[in-house]
């Protein structure tokens, strides 16, 4: 289910086109509702923008869950003092 997390903004970025008014017609494929081509410009550069944030928030909770298991590693293993 992890891995749902990561591929779904990251197909969605692959797949999504460069141009707006390819957008457009793909919106309009889809949808049936014909847009503008600068509606499809901020739909397309909105779509963008949300599928970055949530792949830079999936990396972060990754980033921090390896560095809290590396630090309860550390801890675990401490040395013994000689006394």
């Amino acid at each position: 289910m992890a891995a749902a997390g990561w591929l779904v903004p990251s197909a969605l970025l692959a797949l999504l086109p460069k141009c707006p008014v390819c957008f457009a017609a793909y919106f309009a494929l889809a949808t049936s509702v014909g847009i503008s081509a600068v509606t499809a410009w901020y739909l397309r550069t909105g779509l963008a923008a949300l599928c970055t944030a949530v792949l830079a928030v999936l990396a972060v909770r990754l980033l921090l869950r390896w560095a809290r298991a590396r630090s309860i590693r550390t801890r675990s293993v401490a040395p013994m003092v000689a006394p």
